[in-house]
């Protein structure tokens, strides 16, 4: 199995209702190399323009990127040539990041290649650390500035891991 680090900007705070503007994965191994972004074009007329800003684009912009099928199958089969068995899912907060995810994968594809689940950082740490509380101070172990470009903030949370790892975490 392969952890996949993934990272999603949208324009809203739910799927179908609102869409992906793009996201990020990158592969957890030594060299965090092994990257994939996708930019998918809007699912629907709702937006919120605050959460489209977090992304840096304009809803012009959002308006003429790619079919998000055509994202998805490229994905799926970025997926397939850098991941060893089953892709895991593993995300900053799968319950926002998965959910997108999973129901493009489900709506473009009729399936998901992760599965039906995920993990996330925090409660990887928590358990690394013997602490619930500390379900935040992962973060400290990024490089790569939070930059919410997407393949950015997934590979600071991959070298995160990395770190986690380091300490002990076995993945």
């Amino acid at each position: 199995m392969s952890y996949v680090v993934v990272d999603v900007e949208s324009d809203g705070p739910i799927p179908a209702e609102f869409s992906i503007v793009c996201f990020g994965a990158v592969i957890l191994d030594e060299l965090l190399n092994q990257t994939f972004y996708g930019r998918t074009r809007p699912i629907s007329e709702r937006f919120i323009p605050e959460a489209l800003a977090v992304s840096g684009f304009s809803r012009a912009q959002h308006l003429g990127f790619d079919e998000p099928k055509n994202v998805m199958e490229n994905f799926e089969e970025w997926l397939e040539k850098h991941s060893k068995g089953r892709p895991i899912f593993v995300s900053d907060n799968p319950a926002f990041d998965w959910q997108f995810v999973n129901y493009y994968f489900h709506r473009f594809l009729g399936h998901n290649p992760f599965g039906f689940s995920a993990r996330r950082i925090g409660d990887l740490y928590s358990g690394l650390v013997k602490d619930a509380s500390k379900g935040s101070e992962w973060k400290k172990y990024r490089i790569t500035a939070h930059t919410h470009n997407p393949v950015d903030d997934a590979k600071g949370n991959a070298e995160a891991l990395r770190k986690m790892k380091e300490l002990g975490l076995r993945i």
